[in-house]
């Protein structure tokens, strides 16, 4: 995919790229610089919310997914996967590409 403010493509590596809690937006780890360096106070820098603390950010992480949002779905099948528990993230990346997700429905086909 690419990133939603300098459309430039995400780079291989996943460890580049942050996932926004509050909007579910993957941002590049450029972009997510430049926002840091810019901003007084922390704030997404796609929908420009307050980037929340830990207990926060894992709970409108579970908002996300609960409203069915794919790429929320998505991060949660994999936190499923590393975790060893590969039975939810097959349910998780099911319903991600249900809803049009082409990344889960690669991760399907592993």
């Amino acid at each position: 995919g690419d990133c939603p403010i300098c459309c430039l493509p995400f780079s291989i590596d996943p460890q580049k790229s942050t996932l926004m809690g509050c909007c579910s937006k993957m941002v590049c780890e450029g972009c997510s610089y430049a926002n840091l360096m810019r901003e007084v106070e922390h704030t997404c820098p796609f929908c420009r919310q307050p980037i929340r603390t830990t207990d926060e950010e894992e709970f409108q992480f579970q908002k996300r997914v609960a409203a069915n949002d794919p790429i929320a779905m998505l991060e949660m099948g994999k936190q499923h996967h590393n975790e060893g528990d590969y039975e939810s993230a097959f349910e998780y990346w099911a319903k991600a590409a249900a809803l049009g997700d082409a990344s889960a429905h690669y991760l399907l086909s592993l």
